[in-house]
């Protein structure tokens, strides 16, 4: 199993409805077929110092293997969600582990 960790930090003058429009493009991630797991966050309410709430959204998905990932990575609902969303973001991060 492969988990893809994304964390995304938008950009300040990010408007409520565009955090929605890009809450349902990650949601729409769970459209491609290898993508078996999702989970689509934000910061919990956490305060310890070893925690990190600075980032605006938080995406993971489980993928079968190391071939599903690379499946998701050129997948067309992957690519449009790119190239829509892109702009909102001033950084992303991601943590893949198997």
């Amino acid at each position: 199993m492969i988990a893809h960790h994304v964390l995304f930090w938008l950009k300040t003058d990010t408007t409520d409805d565009k955090k929605q429009a890009f809450r349902k493009g990650l949601e729409s991630l769970q459209g491609i077929e290898v993508v078996r797991t999702i989970h689509v966050g934000t910061p919990a309410p956490i305060e310890r110092a070893v925690v990190d709430i600075t980032y605006t959204f938080s995406l993971v998905l489980l993928f079968d293997d190391l071939a599903a990932h690379d499946v998701y990575q050129v997948h067309p609902i992957h690519q449009a969600f790119l190239d829509e969303f892109r702009v909102y973001f001033d950084k992303v991060v991601i943590y893949d582990a198997q």
